[in-house]
């Protein structure tokens, strides 16, 4: 059977990915939530089941074969749940669904470090850096070129829920945590992941989690 070892819902954005994908899959898994940075962290990373991944998570083992890093994830249940499941059938929508999920697990490195994903938070708007804004800009002429040329009459990038909202849908929960401004079509997109039911499932158990990481947690004022 499948187990998949993910951090914290409320912070952890790759563990998110990770666990969407073994959704995605249809495949049975088990889920283990490993606190991130509590008394235990050092000695539980040194262990067996974290050795391959340096002690990041996710971290997918099936029986003795190993995955982790999200993307690797993503194309390893691709495979393993026969192939038509994550990616666009239509070879010209796959190819740029792969490239939107590959920017995304490469780049945005601004977004990623002054909004980090705190699911339980929504703050007051504020205006981002400039170069927050730009990267914001990036990502919704992604959203849009999908959306025009692949998005037919579905809710999500390339009609149907697949690998490259899996990819995504950290960002859009940052973009409603900080409050960050998107242009009028966003909000649609938004809103179909948000109220897809395995997002529901995660951000309700996000909400019970007892874990709070400081550094995650904006400053007040």
């Amino acid at each position: 059977m499948l187990k998949l070892i993910i951090g914290n819902r409320a912070y952890s954005s790759w563990s998110l990915r990770g666990w969407l994908a073994c959704k995605q899959s249809g495949l049975d898994f088990e889920e283990v939530v490993v606190p991130l940075y509590d008394e235990n962290w050092d000695r539980r990373r040194e262990g067996d089941e974290f050795a391959p991944s340096s002690g990041k998570v996710p971290i997918l083992w099936d029986d003795d074969v190993v995955v982790w890093d999200s993307l690797a994830i993503v194309e390893y249940l691709n495979e393993k749940s026969g192939g038509d499941r994550f990616w666009p059938q239509d070879m010209a929508a796959r190819a740029m669904a792969r490239s939107m999920a590959a920017e995304m697990h490469s780049g945005f490195s601004a977004l990623r470090k002054k909004h980090s994903m705190n699911i339980r938070q929504v703050y007051a708007p504020r205006m981002p850096d400039p170069d927050v804004l730009q990267e914001l800009g990036r990502i919704m002429e992604l959203w849009a070129q999908a959306r025009a040329r692949y998005g037919g009459d579905g809710e999500f990038l390339f009609g149907e829920f697949g690998a490259a909202d899996i990819m995504f849908a950290p960002v859009v929960t940052r973009i409603v945590t900080y409050s960050l401004p998107v242009p009028r079509f966003a909000p649609a997109y938004m809103s179909a992941v948000l109220q897809h039911p395995w997002m529901q499932d995660w951000i309700a158990a996000a909400q019970e989690e007892d874990w709070v990481i400081e550094q995650y947690e904006m400053p007040a004022g």
